[in-house]
């Protein structure tokens, strides 16, 4: 039980909660925005994916922005709280599968806390 957790508390409907940012910004914005990099469709596969896996217990859902859209496609998993940078199906399927299926993680697409855009990146 976490901290805010109390002991009256009904437990969880879902095992995991995943977000997907699908947040669409206009043309030319310099922080882009996860949509423009095909976050629907990947959410829509991600989807699909976990139904094929049996993940009758995960819930995925479109998200507004998640305020990382320049390190996107944004992935969020709760109740862990791991974010993930997930721009191809192979990495959406890794993410169900190491992430969800076996309860690990993707070390290599996680986000940390302070993960910026490269400054070579950054559209002015």
């Amino acid at each position: 039980m976490s901290n805010r957790q109390k002991p009256t508390d009904p437990g969880p409907y879902y095992e995991a909660h995943v977000f997907c940012c699908t947040n669409r910004r206009p043309a030319g914005h310099p922080r882009g925005s996860c949509a423009d990099k095909g976050s629907e469709d990947l959410r829509d596969y991600m989807k699909n994916r976990a139904k094929e896996l049996g993940l009758k217990k995960v819930r995925i859902n479109s998200a507004g922005c998640l305020d990382r859209c320049e390190l996107g496609p944004s992935v969020v998993i709760y109740p862990e709280g791991v974010w993930y940078s997930a721009p191809t199906r192979e990495d959406i399927d890794e993410i169900l599968q190491k992430h969800l299926v076996e309860g690990g993680r993707v070390e290599r697409l996680m986000l940390q806390p302070t993960d910026r855009l490269p400054k070579d990146r950054v559209k002015v």
